[in-house]
């Protein structure tokens, strides 16, 4: 079961990574508006939308952040969507500006084009749910790092790696590596003598 919003924020801020919550940052991962995300940071209600202004919404902010990362213009874009999803050039063009609703399948096939991990849901969750989704994604990487991440950290290994393009040829990295994990991973005669 989620956590509630509240929630999720309180236990964000009782750890010092977690405290630092950049608005800009949240409306960009979220696709909402920043002053809604800050309303919602804030304990605020987010403003009332319909599921299809959600859509129309996010979809837009979607190709505009695009555009923006790929330096690409909205006439590309548009060819681009109506070439992999099969959509007219007319109706992509209506739909990327936040003038249509796309229908369920073309919105499918918008959250494989924009790459956006929570598929459908992404455009069409309530505001508070879109920013839970990002904030209890990050309250899990600090209350249940990768342990692979923390062996490495622990170990130096991630210092070592920046390290590595300019004091240490690639074998020294990989000998040292290797002792690394040789220092942490069991061997056999461990395991037998356990």
């Amino acid at each position: 079961m989620e956590l509630p919003l509240p929630e999720t924020l309180r236990r964000l801020r009782e750890c010092p990574e977690g405290s630092d919550l950049s608005h800009k940052e949240l409306a960009r991962e979220t696709a909402l508006p920043e002053r809604t995300v800050r309303a919602l940071l804030n304990g605020r209600a987010a403003p009332f939308d319909t599921v299809e202004e959600r859509v129309c919404a996010r979809v837009r902010t979607l190709a505009e952040a695009y555009l923006v990362r790929t330096r690409e213009r909205m006439g590309d874009l548009v060819s681009a969507v109506h070439r992999e999803l099969g959509v007219s050039e007319v109706w992509a063009r209506k739909i990327l500006k936040g003038e249509k609703v796309p229908s369920v399948s073309l919105l499918h096939g918008l959250a494989l084009f924009f790459r956006v991990e929570a598929g459908e849901s992404f455009f069409t969750a309530p505001a508070d749910a879109a920013l839970n989704r990002v904030l209890l994604r990050r309250l899990r990487t600090i209350e249940e790092p990768d342990p692979v991440q923390a062996l490495m950290e622990k170990y130096g290994v991630v210092r070592t790696d920046l390290r590595s393009h300019c004091a240490m040829t690639p074998e020294q990295l990989e000998k040292l590596l290797a002792g690394v994990i040789r220092s942490v991973v069991p061997t056999k005669a461990t395991d037998d003598e356990r």
